[in-house]
Order: C-alpha cells, then sequence, then structure tokens
C-alpha cells in the first residue's frame, strides 16, 4: 500500500466555490425546488466569504404555515 497525501489549494477551492458556474448551479437547484412549491416563496442568492448561496424561503403567512406543517421546503430541495 501506499501513503497518499492530498494538500488541497485553499486559494483554488474559494475561488472555485465562489465563482459565477458555482453561483449558477446554485440558482438552478433553488429555482427548481421553487418550482415545485406553490406561491409565497422566493429564492435569494448571495456570495458569502467562502461560498455562494441560495436560499428558498416563505414569505407569506399561508407558505410560512404551510412550510412549518410539512416542510414544503425542504421536501421540494430534497426532490432536486
Amino acid at each position: 500500500m501506499s501513503n497518499v497525501k492530498i494538500v488541497l489549494n485553499r486559494a483554488g477551492v474559494r475561488e472555485l466555490m465562489q465563482s459565477p458556474e458555482m453561483q449558477d448551479i446554485c440558482k438552478k437547484i433553488a429555482n427548481n425546488a421553487l418550482s415545485r412549491l406553490g406561491s409565497g416563496y422566493e429564492v435569494s442568492s448571495m456570495v458569502g466569504k467562502t461560498r455562494c448561496n441560495s436560499e428558498v424561503s416563505a414569505v407569506s403567512i399561508e407558505a410560512r404555515r404551510e412550510n412549518m406543517k410539512s416542510n414544503t421546503i425542504l421536501k421540494a430541495v430534497s426532490g432536486s
């Protein structure tokens, strides 16, 4: 057996995680989940210190109730 040691280039990984391509992937997954949900939900995206993020949130009262009762956002994202 050989001993293999892998060292990540942290700056390169950070650059990859913040890249426009990764942002597009995150937005695509969030919008796919949004299409499975009814009205009252929205998608927001941002680039943080180390990576990009997309968030699906319930903005209307009805959507919040529905999400609290049956975890609709989690189910929609899991189905991606």
